[in-house]
């Protein structure tokens, strides 16, 4: 028996998610839902505004991740402005790229330490009151004084190029409105307030090690849990390596056939169709000549992982190799395998900064290009969480008149699904109860994909989350929720 469920607007609160489980007259899971009550009404306030506003305004979309709307805008109004990512002039694209890297370092460093490090530190019948990162701090203060360091590192990159940490401004159409300086550049080589790059670049390294030990003492767990087949989504360059600012788009399925054959990302409308549900706001993303049953995709850290031939650095491409040879399989299909690559995308972002704060061209005055107008822009980028996708169209004015957005926790969507429901199938027992043990393994397999969900409403180890469970008839009978 289907029992339809229905979301209440007044719970369009962001952070918050509600989960229901069906099951059926033996007491055995049917059918599971993560519904995400969150309606993001930028696509259409947007809208009549002029296109050189997009970059500033997307970026209040996020607090944890505003640099990746506010670069992924400003690549699509490039567009608009005539000018494709290879035109934009060699310093603009360093500091873009600069600020990019810097985000991706940060924002990892915060969800790794202060998010996911208490999940496996603590194990998943852990109190709540041990489930943060204070208490990760007490029981080993080294592992949180790097982490809160790294992360300090990143956004001191943000700030430097763009004027604050959270919701700065760098670009605008056709390039950057500022340059570097040559005592910026010192301040994070030789850097004596904060630990230089070539020190995150070793802490990058000892995290990598201490992810590797971890997956070796607890191999079966972590091969074992939502543990499922998927598609994987990710952005890479002309030779097949990971590529997190401009490249081109490739999927591949569970078992590593190619379904999207490094297209360019101006053209994704002509692969990528999405999907709707009653019982969510969020979209379902998937590869039309898939289809909706198979077509979606997995991104993110483990999924570029899959997808990329090689990292274009060395230590990172050391670790992606060991990282390969642990797993031994060609597609990792484990959730809780994103740890580990998100940790090696940390150390590939370390190596990458230093290379660009050494190249002289970051200190270049060629900041803006020009080209011939269009009424179209789209830019894609692999943001810290996975591929971002805006795309606009603007009227003759200048004024947009479309915008579609596809996040990275919306190509997720399937993927938290199918984890919630492995956790509902393994968990919950025939007596129809739910146990607090059950409500943080359902955190566990959703933090894995670093939503924006979690990010926004982490508090001392609790997910504002609400579980429902039905038995066949469509009665309910039993909830547990957290606020």
């Amino acid at each position: 028996m289907t029992t339809k469920i229905t979301i209440d607007p007044v719970t369009r609160v962001e952070g918050h998610g509600r989960v229901t489980i069906h099951l059926d007259e033996y007491g055995h899971v049917k059918e599971s839902y993560f519904h995400i009550v969150e309606f993001r009404g930028f696509e259409r306030f947007i809208q009549g505004h002029p296109y050189w506003e997009a970059p500033v305004l997307v970026q209040r979309l996020c607090g944890i991740c505003p640099v990746s709307h506010h670069l992924a805008a400003a690549k699509a109004i490039d567009q608009i402005v005539g000018v494709e990512p290879w035109e934009l002039s060699p310093t603009a694209t360093l500091l873009r790229r600069l600020m990019h890297y810097g985000q991706i370092f940060q924002s990892h460093a915060l969800h790794f330490f202060y998010l996911a490090s208490p999940d496996l530190l603590f194990g998943v019948d852990a109190p709540p009151e041990k489930r943060n990162v204070v208490a990760v701090a007490l029981e080993n203060r080294e592992l949180a004084v790097k982490g809160i360091t790294m992360r300090k590192f990143g956004q001191e990159i943000i700030r430097a190029v763009a004027g604050k940490k959270i919701h700065g401004i760098l670009a605008v159409p056709g390039g950057v409105h500022k340059t570097f300086s040559p005592e910026e550049r010192d301040y994070f080589l030789n850097g004596k307030e904060i630990e230089n790059i070539d020190t995150m670049i070793e802490w990058s390294q000892e995290m990598v090690n201490f992810m590797r030990d971890y997956h070796i003492k607890n191999r079966k767990f972590l091969d074992e849990f939502a543990a499922f087949p998927s598609g994987h989504l990710g952005m890479v360059d002309a030779n097949g390596g990971l590529e997190l600012y401009d490249g081109k788009l490739r999927a591949i399925s569970s078992d590593g056939k190619i379904t999207l054959p490094d297209i360019n990302t101006s053209d994704y409308q002509d692969y990528f169709s999405e999907a709707v549900a009653q019982w969510s706001y969020m979209k379902f993303p998937y590869l039309k000549q898939v289809g909706r049953e198979n077509g979606w995709n997995r991104v993110g850290p483990l999924a570029r992982i899959n997808v990329c031939d090689f990292i274009p650095t060395p230590l990172a491409e050391k670790a992606r190799q060991e990282y390969m040879a642990f797993s031994g399989q060609k597609v990792n299909n484990s959730t809780l395998y994103s740890h580990w690559a998100r940790l090696i995308e940390v150390l590939h972002c370390a190596e990458l900064i230093k290379e660009l704060l050494t190249d002289d061209n970051i200190f270049g005055n060629d900041l803006i290009r020009t080209g011939t107008p269009r009424l179209k822009g789209i830019g894609i980028i692999e943001a810290p969480r996975g591929t971002l996708t805006h795309h606009y169209e603007v009227d003759e004015k200048g004024k947009i008149i479309r915008c579609n957005l596809i996040v990275s926790t919306t190509h997720n969507n399937d993927a938290m699904n199918r984890a919630v429901k492995w956790v509902a199938e393994q968990v919950i027992s025939r007596k129809g109860t739910l146990t607090d043990s059950m409500l943080n393994q359902v955190e566990i397999a959703i933090r894995a994909y670093d939503p924006c969900l979690s990010c926004a409403t982490q508090a001392m180890g609790k997910m504002p989350l609400q579980a429902e469970l039905y038995n066949h008839e469509g009665v309910l009978i039993d909830e547990k929720s957290r606020n």
